[in-house]
């Protein structure tokens, strides 16, 4: 019997994760833009006790059309809804489950996020989430005045501020600052009411936000990956990580550094969960779960496929597909990756199409089989201190979801793994988070120990 609850987040990236799911026969393919869709997929999720449903979500269409023709044959990251606008929807037909999507701190302003997940911690009564990110794509800043991205180093030192300056505003009220009282015609406490006044290298805000008494102090902050000077951030101001390590290995060297970096910020390790991508084709049989993922890389067309393979290799719409993996056509952009990626095909004497269904639909985030072999691997990671819990990447949407719930959540909670009701009524409290003290609260506090 496992001491912790394992966390769980369902990805909600439009259809799923493999880039020919939209062409899957129980798969809308118009769902990334049905309210129905979403709702569905929202409440299977919380029919199986998921912490939360998360939304990655870019402000551009990034896939590029190389070679020529394969992004009209891609159903991935192209037509979706705007979370922000698409959350409250969802809050309204829930009421357990975590509601988290992304928000670019490099096109967006600290006090326009502020008061958008302020009011949608209010209207989910609790079950708002941020995750973090820095955008990284030409394609981005092109919708936003810039021809290319903002570089590295200042993307996160404008990131680092963004964050001190939302947390700011979210402290504008303290907790009772208003009292409502008819009698005395006051609306709230004077003294608990706070501007900001931050002045920095990016931003200046005056504040205070007009967003007030939010159900958990603030939304809980999330961040995905988190490489070099973002896992300093991370360790600063995060209470998830989406992670993406590869190997068991590598989780917990991650896991280990990240929670070491807590304690000079003040933080316990708990205040910090950490959750791997997991994508698991599940059925009731291994044979069964195999047929569900051969299905699907059966349709993946080879114009997608190559453009998996564009930035390694250039363009190969010239070779056979079932021949020989060539050398890259022209200087690769990574070309570590070209390296191992023409190594593995070599090694294993992979053809075209199969490195392409490779790259597609598999890697060591997969998982393929019955719900006892998924949850071996869940509670082998889980075991040995590489993760707190998981975000689930389904193959497809709502196939993906509903199969985890009726497979892999009975048997994670058959042995002791995972909850068998919710702990709480919001996101921070079903994450096992202590509510944040209001900086002015903390400093009076300060103030009268002195």
């Amino acid at each position: 019997m496992a001491s912790r609850n394992m966390r769980l987040g369902m990805s909600m990236r439009g259809i799923g994760y493999h880039p020919a799911a939209w062409r899957h026969p129980e798969v809308p393919a118009d769902g990334t833009l049905r309210i129905e869709h979403y709702v569905r997929n929202a409440q299977t999720a919380e029919r199986g006790l998921f912490d939360m449903i998360f939304f990655a979500d870019g402000i551009a269409i990034r896939e590029k059309d190389l070679p020529a023709g394969s992004l009209a044959r891609s159903g991935f990251e192209l037509a979706e809804m705007e979370p922000m606008t698409l959350l409250p929807a969802l809050a309204m037909v829930t009421k357990n489950i975590g509601l988290v999507t992304t928000a670019s701190t490099t096109y967006n302003e600290p006090y326009h996020l502020a008061r958008k997940f302020g009011t949608l911690d209010l209207i989910s009564k609790g079950r708002a989430g941020w995750n973090i990110v820095t955008s990284w794509s030409d394609a981005e800043g092109r919708n936003f005045n810039r021809d290319k991205h903002l570089d590295y180093d200042t993307r996160y030192e404008r990131a680092a501020e963004f964050v001190e300056v939302v947390k700011g505003l979210w402290d504008s009220w303290e907790p009772g600052a208003l009292v409502y009282d008819r009698d005395s015609g006051v609306f709230y406490d004077e003294a608990k009411l706070h501007e900001l006044n931050h002045v920095g290298k990016h931003f200046k805000v005056k504040g205070p936000l007009n967003v007030a008494e939010m159900p958990q102090g603030r939304p809980v902050l999330f961040q995905a990956g988190a490489a070099g000077q973002g896992r300093d951030i991370a360790a600063e101001h995060a209470e998830v990580i989406y992670a993406a390590q590869d190997t068991i290995a590598d989780a917990k060297a991650y896991y280990d550094d990240v929670k070491a970096r807590l304690a000079r910020h003040g933080r316990e390790w708990d205040d910090l969960k950490i959750m791997p991508a997991l994508r698991p084709i599940v059925a009731a049989t291994r044979a069964e779960a195999q047929a569900k993922f051969d299905q699907m890389q059966e349709l993946l067309d080879p114009m997608v496929g190559l453009a998996r393979l564009y930035n390694e290799f250039g363009d190969l719409t010239g070779f056979d597909l079932d021949g020989p993996v060539p050398e890259p056509q022209g200087e690769p952009q990574v070309r570590s990756g070209a390296e191992r990626i023409l190594a593995r095909a070599r090694r294993h004497n992979l053809t075209i199409r199969q490195l392409c269904r490779q790259l597609a639909g598999e890697g060591n985030s997969c998982v393929i089989g019955t719900a006892a072999d998924v949850a071996d691997r869940m509670e082998e990671w889980f075991t040995a201190g590489a993760c707190d819990g998981f975000n689930i990447t389904p193959n497809q949407l709502p196939g993906g979801c509903d199969d985890f719930v009726e497979f892999v959540t009975p048997e994670l909670q058959r042995r002791g793994l995972f909850r068998t009701a919710y702990e709480g009524s919001t996101l921070r409290e079903n994450l096992g988070l202590s509510r944040p003290v209001n900086r002015y609260v903390a400093a009076r506090r300060v103030a009268a120990l002195a």
